[in-house]
């Protein structure tokens, strides 16, 4: 599972992968904005997940804890969040 936080010129990032939880922040942009985010996600292995900076956003590449299988949402929460959305260039 791929997650791409986008924001540009990301410094002092910190990226904690829990076995349910992916915990996010970093300062971005000119201003040096705090940016931070958790979210609550099905079982991952927090050992195997990796994430990578680029100038653009940081890349976090989960992998599924358990059995591998499918998970019916991204998020436990069923609502919808607004600042999230599906990359189709990505799917596969």
């Amino acid at each position: 599972v791929f997650i791409k936080f986008c924001v540009e010129d990301s410094k002092d990032v910190n990226v904690n992968f829990e076995k349910s939880k992916l915990t996010f922040s970093c300062l971005g942009g000119s201003d040096n904005f705090k940016h931070l985010n958790g979210i609550d996600l099905f079982n991952i292995d927090p050992n195997e997940s990796k994430h990578k900076r680029t100038d653009r956003s940081i890349l976090c590449c989960l992998r599924k804890g358990g059995s591998g299988q499918a998970w019916p949402r991204l998020t436990k929460e069923r609502a919808e969040l607004s600042w999230l959305s599906v990359d189709f260039n990505n799917w596969k």
